[in-house]
């Protein structure tokens, strides 16, 4: 009896050798038992191996486990479990409920015991404690020893939670993680592997637990066989920066376990003889292996045809690149799928991308990855269906719910119902009331047969809803809650469900789905099981037992074996090590990721570990050991192929973020000295020819750009016509290619509208062309937006929200109301206060809050909330604009004053050359009136829920023409409307704001007034005479604090002023009218271009609600924005005379 140690580096044939010693055994029929143990995750490809070498009779005496498979044999065979095991997800669900009661005892971990996350943490914790047989009472030994206050706390807390947990699960079920010390107990008593030969394969290190199975095996195996991954054991001496180092002080500590309990040490063998036999037909990848990793490194210097390296522009280049480079090894040099692996330490990151790729390419793939079950419809459809509860049925876990799939209703019902429930703002108790219709559908006789549709729609939903949450709400025992949870299932007919999707499944040949949805249902016992198992006593609430099960599914994963053999492998370096590999890409090498750069301690620290160390308390390794045994995941990495290797790494993340190249890159380059580092700039000049050809969904997507070359007169290969005649008769892709030369010459540019169709499209009901002068602008903005939104009518989706535009509505509808109670009560303006406008904003809100009862300013105290903010702003605006009043001699005249409504003024009428007439609507916020020496002034000023000034280059492009429009219709009607004529005397916007001052000092009361004054001064164009303007402003001394006025020291208007004398108003007049017709005859003749307007920061696509329709692009042919560029007051005034005087030039946005 004793163990021996096999030595070898990677490639040198150590589980080959172990393979074959049991084939040899296997012919010396002595009867003795042959184990082969490794690692979990090499379990299946080990076997695979064993029955390659051995065949059938492999199955007879020899057997391939892991250490926790061999507990569950001894368990069968000997005994030894009395409880059921605790998986992670009951471990998670215990912590969590442990947590919530006892974390308020805790002194060190008190405040981030509630914390996400901390659960994993914990478990963490506790599962290496129980590898490194560290008891409550280690611990607590520890807690006297250290002098460390932190460490001594940290210590308390873990003990405390430690013991609590183990109490908790004692005599009830047994943690998975003590299984092994339990089997090393029972192995005492235990004769299973009396006489066994045993190969102890693919580790790098053993846990104290491990260490104890050994040392129990040893004593009544025959032998045991370790395999160690190293040079050999001549050098003894510790270094941190050795690759094997790790392995190194594994075999020092088996070697220190024979000497204490006398276990015989065999004579090793050492494999580390010439050129390893993995790598006998590659010089490069055998070179790589030796020298990679010495210091002084030899350089390469033979031909190099199997390792590769490549740059790649981004991550979506790189995988492209290695899926041609693989159908290339297939295809030309005899590869099978099967021989090739793809490897990365940031798989999540990777597995999307590849997924779409490998497809297009037709590889087939294994993902050797666990899929989390969290993201499981079964499971998003038990938590929606709790949520839902704990949050007051909100739109969001309802739709979750409904969208899980699981429920037995057509999609365009639950679309139509999300529709109606996010127009309506539907939740609590419009859901939960005993009938639906007298939660939200309260009319008796008005209800629309969409509304009974809907009505319909909730109860169907609302029924097993509400059944499921009365047996769970209150405190209930978590047996009872699992109980309902199942019950629940079984009334949605969910397993049946799953079982049709298995079958259109297995219709489609989707094995991996297969294989994950078949598990699903049995996972989701297995969590409930457990619940009930550690806590199903205990009553908790609906809101604790779904973070209970939370913590459970979070910590549950879908593990998925291979559903064929000829398949390319993708994982993680460990996962993939072990395999037969003929060809490898390593790729992602980038800074950080290869070697990993982990740097989180965990709850105790690598200063924690070291002192626990020298309290000989040993735990796992610290970061910075972690870090040197990395180097040693790279070597694994690089030595895994035996013929090939192509090494690549991105520039760019998928977020566009520059990446910087791992170390590993440069060390390559100087030890393989012919290595060429290719890249997509570098394989253009040096590639074949015929690369692009490969599988007919990329080729043909090749094809496509080779032809847009071709049509852009560029040099394309001849071959290409040859591929498309191919295409043409190939089946699935005849369509496609007829319809190529469709795509390439595709515009998103529309045709002219036909005039008669567009002027149905614009009429109203009573056959007129009636337009807001705001929509013209609107339209001057971008004419196919205009289109969109009047002549095709598209509505966005109504949200039960308060938008801006909304807010603007609100805002204008009280100040209209507070302008007309300061009128109808006779409130002189000079008499207000902020106190008085405070009263009136107050009295104003509340009463149209009570007469609209359905408000959404009523619906909620956040909205309440929100309320109180509106009044703050209307009257903080009000108490200006009555400042503002005060200060001048012009009176108000009218509020919200209309032209084309019924009851108000005509409207604006336009007579184009065509011959039709269009009416303008509009409406005015506010008219003001001064007369002067005889004369009437008039001045209009528009309520803005954001600062907007005058800009006469808006103006002139049609953008910018609404006060102007207005002001010429009250004056060509002032006879009418004022009884008198007019001239212009302003026109004006005016913020509704309660601006945040920003200072230094502290400001006494009429220097912070006038610094609110200043804030929210009006912005627009006033009439170039002096006596008028300081109309406006009676305190005005060289400059305004209400209008955008100054005078300089001769008296004289200063240049930052916005003035403009009367025949330059008249001339803004004539020319807008001018403009309009322009506008509104360009509309009509059918003209509905892509032609968005951008000036300054002005970009009317960034939030434009139909940017999806258009697919405006730059990068399209004929895709040009309609650019304004900034020209001086001057050059515009200039070409607005030539307007005027019928002389447009049809380019004026054009940079002179």
């Amino acid at each position: 009896m004793g163990i021996r140690f096999i030595y070898g580096r990677a490639g040198s044939g150590k589980s080959t050798f172990c393979l074959e010693q049991i084939k040899k055994k296997l012919s010396n029929n002595n009867g003795n038992k042959l184990i082969i143990i490794v690692p979990e995750q090499y379990t299946f490809q080990r076997e695979k191996d064993l029955l390659r070498v051995v065949g059938e009779e492999a199955l007879l005496r020899s057997e391939v486990i892991s250490f926790k498979r061999m507990a569950r044999k001894v368990f069968d065979e000997c005994g030894g479990r009395v409880h059921r095991i605790i998986k992670d997800e009951g471990k998670n669900m215990l912590i969590y409920k442990l947590l919530q009661e006892k974390g308020e005892d805790l002194s060190y971990f008190n405040r981030i015991s509630k914390q996400q996350g901390f659960i994993d943490i914990i478990s963490k914790t506790i599962t290496e404690f129980k590898k490194y047989n560290i008891s409550k009472e280690i611990l607590l030994e520890g807690v006297e020893k250290t002098e460390d206050i932190d460490l001594k706390d940290k210590l308390l807390d873990l003990a405390n939670i430690f013991e609590e947990y183990n109490s908790r699960i004692e005599n009830k079920v047994i943690d998975g993680d003590d299984e092994l010390t339990i089997l090393s107990k029972k192995l005492r008593g235990c004769n299973i592997y009396e006489g066994a030969e045993i190969w102890i394969d693919e580790f790098t290190t053993f846990t104290p637990q491990q260490m104890d199975i050994i040392n129990e095996l040893s004593k009544t195996a025959k032998i045991i066989n370790i395999t160690l991954c190293m040079s050999n054991s001549s050098n003894k001496e510790e270094d941190v920066t050795d690759i094997f180092n790790a392995i190194k002080n594994t075999e020092k500590r088996i070697v220190k376990m024979m000497e204490e309990n006398n276990i015989g040490y065999l004579e090793p063998i050492d494999l580390n003889k010439g050129v390893p036999y993995r790598f006998r037909n590659s010089k490069e990848l055998a070179h790589l292996e030796e020298h990679f990793f010495t210091y002084p490194f030899k350089i390469y210097n033979g031909e190099n045809s199997n390792i590769r390296l490549y740059k790649a522009n981004n991550s979506y280049d790189e995988i492209d690149t290695i899926a041609k480079d693989i159908i290339r090894l297939v295809r030309d040099k005899n590869f099978r799928y099967k021989d090739i692996a793809v490897i990365c330490r940031n798989i999540n990151d990777y597995e999307k991308i590849t997924s779409v790729i490998f497809t297009q390419y037709g590889i087939p793939y294994f993902l050797d990855k666990k899929i989390q079950v969290l993201s499981n419809p079964i499971v998003i459809l038990i938590m929606s269906a709790i949520e839902i509860l704990t949050k007051n049925w909100s739109y969001e876990s309802i739709f979750k719910y409904l969208k899980s799939g699981l429920i037995n209703m057509e999609r365009e019902y639950i679309d139509k119902l999300e529709n109606y429930v996010l127009e309506n703002g539907i939740k609590g108790y419009k859901w939960t009331t005993e009938d639906v219709n007298n939660g939200f559908f309260n009319r008796e006789n008005d209800i629309s047969q969409e509304e009974l549709e809907i009505k319909e729609i909730m109860e169907y939903i609302r029924e097993p809803l509400m059944g499921f949450h009365n047996k769970i709400k209150g405190n209930k025992r978590v047996k009872d809650i699992c109980t309902a949870v199942f019950e629940f299932l079984l009334e949605l007919k969910v397993f049946e469900k799953i079982e049709d999707w298995i079958k259109d499944f297995e219709a489609e040949s989707l094995e991996i789905k297969i294989k994950e949805y078949e598990q699903v249902p049995k996972i989701i016992m297995e969590v409930l099981d457990q619940a009930v198992e550690v806590m199903g006593e205990d009553k908790v609430s609906p809101k604790e037992f779904y973070k209970i099960l939370n913590a459970g599914f979070e910590s549950k994963e879908i593990g998925v074996i291979p559903v064929a053999l000829d398949q390319v492998n993708i994982g993680d370096i460990a996962r993939v090590k072990g395999r037969e590999v003929k060809a490898l890409y390593i790729i992602g090498v980038n800074d950080g990721i290869l070697p990993s750069a982990t740097k989180e301690e965990g709850i105790i620290s690598d200063r924690d570990r070291d002192l626990l160390r020298e309290m000989d308390i040993e735990l796992a390794a610290t970061t910075k050991a972690r870090a040197f045994e990395e180097q040693y995941m790279v070597y694994t990495a690089l030595t895994i192929s035996s013929k090939y290797m192509m090494i690549t790494y991105p520039m760019a993340d998928f977020e566009g973020k520059s990446l910087r190249p791992s170390i590993i890159i440069p060390r390559l380059k100087r030890v393989m000295k012919p290595l060429k580092e290719e890249s997509e700039l570098f394989n253009y000049f040096n590639r074949d020819k015929y690369s692009k050809i490969t599988t007919p969904t990329p080729t043909f997507n090749e094809l496509v750009l080779a032809l847009r070359k071709q049509v852009d007169n560029e040099n394309i290969e001849e071959y290409w016509q040859e591929v498309y005649k191919w295409f043409l008769t190939r089946e699935g892709f005849v369509e496609k290619t007829k319809n190529i030369f469709d795509g390439i010459n595709y515009t998103n540019l529309e045709n002219e509208v036909s005039r008669e169709k567009l002027i149905s499209l614009y009429k109203n009901n009573y056959g007129n062309l009636r337009f807001d002068v705001s929509r013209l602008e609107q339209y001057a903005s971008c004419p196919f937006s205009y289109f969109v939104k009047y002549g095709l009518k598209a509505r966005d989706r109504k949200i039960y929200e308060f938008s801006a535009p909304d807010l603007g509505s609100f805002m204008h509808e009280i100040l209209d109301n507070f302008t007309t109670r300061v009128k109808n009560e006779n409130i002189s303006w000079s008499e207000l206060n902020r106190e008085k406008c405070r009263v009136i904003v107050d009295e104003l809100v509340d009463k149209k809050l009570k007469e609209d009862v359905n408000s959404i300013l009523n619906s909620s105290n956040r909205y309440k909330y929100f309320t109180n903010r509106f009044k703050r702003v209307i009257t903080k605006s009000v108490s200006v604009i009555s400042e503002q009043i005060k200060r001048g001699q012009f009176e108000v005249f009218s509020n919200e004053f209309s032209f084309g409504d019924v009851g108000s003024g005509e409207p604006i009428k336009l007579d184009l050359p065509s011959g039709e007439r269009v009416y303008l609507t509009g409406r005015i916020d506010r008219i003001d009136t001064l007369i002067m020496n005889g004369v009437t002034y008039l001045r209009v000023v528009d309520y803005k829920s954001s600062a907007k000034k005058f800009d006469l280059a808006e103006l002139f492009a049609g953008i910018q023409m609404q006060l102007l429009v207005y002001i010429d219709a009250l004056i060509r009607n002032s006879k009418y409307i004022l009884e008198t004529g007019a001239v212009p005397g302003a026109i004006l916007y005016f913020r509704i704001d309660d601006p945040i001052l920003k200072g230094e000092s502290i400001l006494d009361e009429e220097k912070l007034k006038e610094e609110i004054l200043k804030s929210l001064k009006m912005e627009g164009l006033l009439l170039k005479d002096a006596e008028v303007v300081r109309a406006m402003d009676n305190d005005m001394s060289s400059f305004s604090l209400v209008i955008p006025a100054k005078f300089n020291k001769n008296g004289e208007f200063d240049k930052t002023s916005s003035v403009a004398t009367e025949e330059e108003f008249n001339l803004l007049r004539e020319y807008v009218n001018i403009k309009m017709i322009e506008l509104c005859t360009d509309m009509l003749s059918g003209n509905i271009k892509i032609q968005p307007i951008k000036y300054k920061d002005r970009d009317n696509c960034e939030f434009c609600d139909y940017s999806s329709i258009c697919q405006f692009d730059t990068s399209i042919q004929d895709n040009n924005y309609n650019l304004i560029f900034k020209k001086s007051d001057d050059e515009i005034w200039s070409k607005i005379r030539k307007c005027v005087k019928g002389d447009c030039v049809e380019d004026d946005n054009e940079m002179d």
